[in-house]
């Protein structure tokens, strides 16, 4: 089993802590979690990637163990989120990677790769949504109804996200055996987002979060000038991003690979082994992708 370092690294005065763990010299895989996780979500799935990945999982601003400087001092947008990305990434002295995108990490990941076209080596999406087909209506109309109204009333109707029932829920549903989910998933992210401050940063993002669907064109484009390659495994019971999501990658990735498993959003939690031997099988094509650019 591959040892995992847990290290920090200051990005223009704020701390990101991040997970790395893999040869130096092997393809780098970076992992870009989604809401409301962190870094933690991947803490099995890194050292069964290390050896043939160089595995690389920093923490947002605003979650995990990095930084969450109050609302008014930092502008929790997912612009600046890929920002600090980009400062993490260089600070590193990484210039050639391939992105892991789940959830809110999709659209972090698709600001790098239109910012930077030819580091961004191959994608690997985990609910990680970048076509209209993958949203599921009833579970984003609050999200869409306060993008276009933002009114006290509709961020209320965003202020249950943030609480027990609706973590718990993110991980649980979909799964044909809940049994296998590790409550500690939830209760380490319920922890986090009881931090001073952190509720205003999420309510922020759930704002500025329909503006990510105007990036979508620009990343269509970018998915067919570059022939990047793409793997695409998705739970198919995933009710926040459902699998349609996952086969429009088809569109402009023709030779994107589909796999849909039996599970719901937070995947790793249920099909560890799964995702990461796809993983794995998607390697010489990351390899082969490093090697020509």
């Amino acid at each position: 089993m591959a040892a995992v370092h847990h290290r920090t690294v200051d990005v223009d005065g704020l701390t990101v802590f991040y997970r790395e763990a893999g040869p130096s010299d092997a393809p780098v895989l970076l992992l870009l979690h989604g809401y409301p996780s962190s870094s933690h979500m991947f803490r099995h799935l890194i050292p069964a990637l290390a050896g043939p990945y160089r595995v690389i999982a920093p923490d947002h601003i605003g979650f995990g163990r990095s930084s969450a400087p109050d609302v008014a001092e930092f502008p929790y947008t997912f612009d600046a989120l890929a920002e600090v990305t980009r400062g993490f990434l260089a600070a590193l002295g990484v210039q050639r990677y391939a992105i892991y995108v789940q959830d809110y990490g999709a659209p972090i990941g698709w600001r790098l790769a239109l910012a930077s076209p030819q580091a961004v080596t191959a994608v690997v999406s985990q609910s990680g949504n970048a076509y209209e087909e993958g949203f599921v209506p009833e579970f984003w109309e609050p999200i869409w109804a306060y993008g276009d109204e933002p009114t006290a009333e509709n961020l209320e109707r965003l202020r249950p996200a943030l609480g027990r029932e609706a973590i718990e829920w993110q991980y649980t549903h979909g799964v044909p055996d809940p049994s296998l989910i590790d409550p500690d998933a939830w209760e380490h992210d319920l922890a986090l987002l009881a931090c001073t401050g952190v509720d205003r940063a999420q309510l922020a993002l759930f704002g500025d979060y329909p503006g990510n669907r105007d990036l979508y064109p620009a990343v269509h484009e970018w998915l067919r000038s570059s022939g990047v390659p793409v793997l695409s495994v998705w739970g198919r019971n995933d009710e926040i991003f459902g699998p349609a999501g996952a086969e429009a990658f088809r569109r402009d990735a023709p030779d994107a690979e589909v796999v849909l498993l039996d599970g719901g959003h937070f995947l790793l939690e249920s099909h560890l082994d799964a995702v990461a031997a796809a993983i794995l099988r998607f390697r010489p094509r990351v390899r082969a992708a490093t090697d020509a650019r």
